[in-house]
């Protein structure tokens, strides 16, 4: 049997490595991104108790209403909007930003952004 590697495995292997390090607390919850092809995912949360605070995705109809395709920057933008304006109303100003190995690029970089632009700070 062949042992592939691939893109998503070595991102997997890198966010690894990051989770090692980075954890999110009461204080500072930690965002979390998750991309797929079609869609991204966002989440803000505290690692502590093991609950996620907030959630957004471009799957949501305040989102996927907006734009024809969800798996580009625009919608990335628009969910980081819509994860800030959450963790807000839930008291959370500061996270730490985790990226799962993505690189801070394209439709990432957009999220975060967009949750910078709408008042979180990280």
């Amino acid at each position: 049997m062949i042992n592939k590697v691939g893109k998503n495995t070595n991102r997997q292997a890198r966010q690894a490595r990051t989770r090692k390090k980075v954890a999110g607390t009461a204080q500072r919850p930690r965002l979390n991104v998750y991309r797929s092809l079609n869609n991204i995912y966002a989440q803000i949360i505290d690692d502590v108790a093991g609950v996620t605070i907030a959630s957004a995705s471009s799957l949501e109809a305040e989102v996927k209403g907006q734009f024809a395709h969800t798996g580009n920057k625009l919608a990335a933008k628009a969910v980081g909007e819509l994860i800030a304006k959450r963790a807000i109303e839930k008291g959370v100003q500061v996270v730490v930003f985790d990226r799962a190995g993505y690189l801070y690029h394209g439709r990432v970089k957009e999220l975060a952004d967009g949750a910078r632009e709408a008042g979180l700070e990280f």
